[in-house]
């Protein structure tokens, strides 16, 4: 496995298995069976309702002996219900007690609102006694980035945006380069939007390797230095997704996949009003 160093130092594997949508009832199972399949970094966050469960499967692999807790990279994140001073340091104590680990390896804002400053400050002091080894954000857009990095004493290690073919971020990539913050890529199937599994133009490239779409997709981040998350609950597409170290894409590849570039998220802006006020909303709702 291929591994990214952080701005702090710390190394993280640079392909994980994500839990996001999994059904509580196949967590455990499939972060057992990602961490048997050859995964370590496993990405899980509060809002996702299955940090119990991820650390059931966590816990197995390593009573197992299929792994040791400190070859594995776990990360949690903090949703904005959480974001202030208080609520972050009470959110990180509780993923901690609710996965049963004494440390997470990275943890996250999840979104740019909310008191993420406040936040922040405890997840620096956090990260000061050994309970965080990483920190960073997640879903910033550069401008933010850039103000959060200045902003602070300590920037963040890692942005987890939404990067795959259909919104490549290069732009984007090379900001966070320039500010020395790690690009994590959410999403890099887009869930299959836009047909992505079938692209003539993906499976062209993979027919030339032996390799399917999702590795194609996967590879092209690799080569690209951004750290990825991939998820399924089935054995057979983990081993799959972790069979990209064979290979290596051509210029002419990596210049056909920027040219299917739609520059627009295949979900949604987080920025956008209407989902800024869903954001709120949400809290709102939450806290009344």
């Amino acid at each position: 496995m291929q591994t990214i160093t952080l701005n702090n130092g710390v190394t993280m594997p640079q392909l994980g298995f994500g839990v996001y949508q999994i059904p509580l009832e196949e967590t455990a199972e499939a972060v057992y069976q990602a961490i048997k399949a050859g995964y370590r970094l496993i990405d899980t966050a509060s809002i996702y309702g299955n940090e119990k469960e991820t650390g059931e499967g966590i816990k197995r692999a390593i009573s197992e002996g299929l792994v040791t807790r400190e070859e594995l990279f776990v990360t949690s994140k903090l949703f904005i219900l959480q974001a202030s001073e208080d609520k972050a340091k009470e959110t990180i104590e509780h993923s901690l007690e609710t996965m049963g680990l004494t440390y997470l390896d990275l943890y996250l804002i999840h979104q740019p609102y909310g008191d993420i400053y406040g936040a922040w400050r405890s997840m620096v002091a956090a990260q000061k006694t050994g309970k965080l080894r990483a920190i960073g954000v997640s879903n910033f857009k550069s401008a933010k980035m850039i103000e959060f990095v200045g902003l602070n004493e300590v920037k963040p290690q890692i942005n987890q945006i939404e990067v795959n073919p259909w919104n490549q971020r290069a732009e984007d990539q090379e900001w966070h380069e320039k500010y020395d913050v790690q690009v994590e890529a959410w999403a890099p199937f887009a869930e299959g939007r836009h047909d992505l599994f079938t692209n003539p133009t993906l499976a062209e490239i993979g027919k030339q390797y032996g390799k399917t779409v999702g590795q194609v997709v996967l590879r092209w981040l690799m080569q690209r230095g951004i750290v990825a998350l991939a998820k399924t609950v089935r054995p057979e597409r983990m081993a799959e997704n972790i069979a990209i170290f064979d290979f290596e894409l051509s210029q002419e590849d990596i210049e056909k996949i920027a040219a299917l570039d739609k520059k627009e998220s295949a979900f949604f802006d987080h920025d956008a009003p209407k989902q800024v006020e869903w954001f709120m909303n949400r809290m709102l709702d939450t806290e009344n």
